[in-house]
């Protein structure tokens, strides 16, 4: 599964409060590093100023005790004061003496070092003169060995718990100085892309409410725009609102000279074919009575004949243009009760005897289905599809005519078992002069105008009509709803 993408808000976000957070956490690590550098020099300056002054009570320890290893760290803390921190360590190992420690806290309190700690101390001072350990009982301590002339270890050591205490301190003001400026950061950022994107969502739901608008059908006038504070070309997001604002308008007019081009050519269509109907009535007329003279010749009866039948066949398809032309403006449809099921029936019995060499097959429900419609009309859809099957299928084929009712209307399905229909023509088979046989030969087809006629007068009663097709398959569903509503079709 892909991922979600983030929006533009969101990246943004990530990558500012990232940025801020790699360089707080740079300053928090440089600053953490150099304040720790900074006490451990002060920790070590005093060590070595304290070492020197316990060896020297150390030396005087020695110098007064009869046995060289007769004293211990205790009798020479023994009396005193330290105000430095929060202990002084003084581990001795007299020459043939027992080692012993102690630990003097403020102002003078001795804590004996026990041999564990001894052992500690001692592991840690094996390969330096100077290391850190960590006493159970007392934390950890900074470490130092001198030695007197007598051959005494000498070992001291301060506490570091004041720098501990200071780090953590220091690591939980960044933290919480941090985490408090990243919270905001993320506010007044989300605030100021938020604010600074308004002039790109005012385009969003701009181009959202056009998009919505039909615009494949009738007349269209375009009057969504983006707000002229949202669209000040002297900033990048208002530029792009300007932009579509120049972009809507351009489409606005476009549209407009679409609809007079199209309203001109509808009016021209409507006017060539009612005025082509009188001489081509005359044409057939004439026809039609010098045929009856008996001393014709031959050759002059076959001519004849032929200027009246292609008279007749231009009639039709003049009068399939007037009425593609009428429904376009709306007119031509009436509006009363049908009863689809005695249509369908009546359709089939008059299809029947054209195409004997087919099957033909009724399947419609014992109680009618009325719709409210044009009787004649909804005639002409389904005889057209009835013709379309015939004549686009070979002897045999099975033609199957069913009606059923549905919630708010009615379904009506045209089905052969016929070759189908070519895919490279059926996104177009609704088309005017749409044709499947590109030699447009008069025995495969008419005029082109059949479906595109049943097409124009079902979406005026507020219907649709679809068609599925494969080798062996092929289906016309025509949806037709109880009360249409009162639209003109598609031009």
């Amino acid at each position: 599964m892909s991922r979600r993408p983030l929006t533009l808000q969101a990246r943004l976000m990530a990558a500012v409060i990232g940025f801020v957070s790699l360089i707080l956490a740079i300053v928090a690590i440089i600053t953490t590093v150099t304040l720790g550098t900074t006490m451990n020099e002060q920790l070590n300056e005093q060590l070595v100023a304290n070492s020197k002054a316990t060896t020297q009570l150390v030396r005087q320890a020695e110098l007064l005790s009869a046995d060289p290893g007769g004293f211990t760290a205790q009798q020479v803390l023994q009396g005193q004061r330290y105000q430095g921190g929060p202990g002084l360590l003084l581990a001795v190992a007299p020459p043939g003496g027992s080692p012993s420690g102690a630990i003097l806290t403020p102002p003078s309190t001795l804590k004996e070092l026990s041999a564990g700690d001894l052992f500690e101390i001692q592991n840690a001072l094996q390969t330096a003169n100077s290391a850190t350990v960590s006493l159970p009982d007392f934390g950890s301590y900074s470490l130092i060995v001198t030695h007197t002339p007598d051959g005494t270890t000498v070992v001291t050591g301060l506490s570091r718990a004041n720098i501990q205490a200071t780090m953590a301190r220091l690591f939980t003001v960044i933290a919480l100085a941090t985490l408090g400026g990243l919270i905001l950061l993320a506010l007044t950022t989300a605030v100021t892309i938020s604010v600074g994107l308004r002039p790109l969502r005012a385009v969003v739901a701009t181009a959202t409410r056009v998009a919505n608008q039909p615009l494949d059908r009738g007349e269209v006038s375009i009057t969504e725009r983006v707000a002229d504070e949202e669209a000040d070309p002297r900033t990048e997001m208002g530029l792009v609102g300007a932009a579509l604002n120049t972009l809507l308008d351009h489409v606005d007019t476009s549209l407009a000279a679409r609809q007079q081009n199209e309203e001109r050519m509808r009016r021209f269509v409507a006017d060539a074919s009612h005025e082509l109907r009188t001489p081509l009535a005359s044409i057939r007329g004439y026809s039609e009575l010098s045929l009856r003279d008996k001393e014709l010749p031959e050759t002059a009866h076959t001519a004849l004949e032929r200027i009246q039948a292609q008279s007749l066949r231009m009639t039709r398809l003049v009068e399939d243009l007037l009425l593609l032309a009428r429904l376009d403006e709306g007119r031509e449809l009436g509006h009363a009760p049908v009863d689809l099921t005695m249509l369908a029936v009546e359709e089939l019995t008059d299809a029947r005897p054209t195409a004997a060499d087919h099957a033909w097959e009724l399947d419609v429900p014992e109680e009618p289905i009325t719709v409210d419609g044009d009787a004649g009309r909804l005639h002409q859809v389904v005889g057209n599809l009835l013709a379309n099957a015939r004549t686009h299928t070979p002897a045999g084929t099975t033609i199957t005519l069913s009606l059923a009712a549905v919630p708010g209307g009615a379904e009506l399905r045209v089905h052969d078992d016929g070759p189908g229909i070519d895919p490279k023509v059926r996104e177009e088979l609704f088309a005017r002069f749409a044709r499947g046989d590109a030699s447009r030969a008069r025995q495969t087809g008419g005029t082109g105008l059949g479906l595109a006629i049943a097409k124009a007068i079902v979406e005026g009663h507020g219907g649709t009509i679809t068609v599925e097709s494969e080798p062996g398959d092929t289906t016309f569903l025509v949806r037709l709803p109880t009360s249409p509503s009162r639209t003109s079709p598609a031009a």
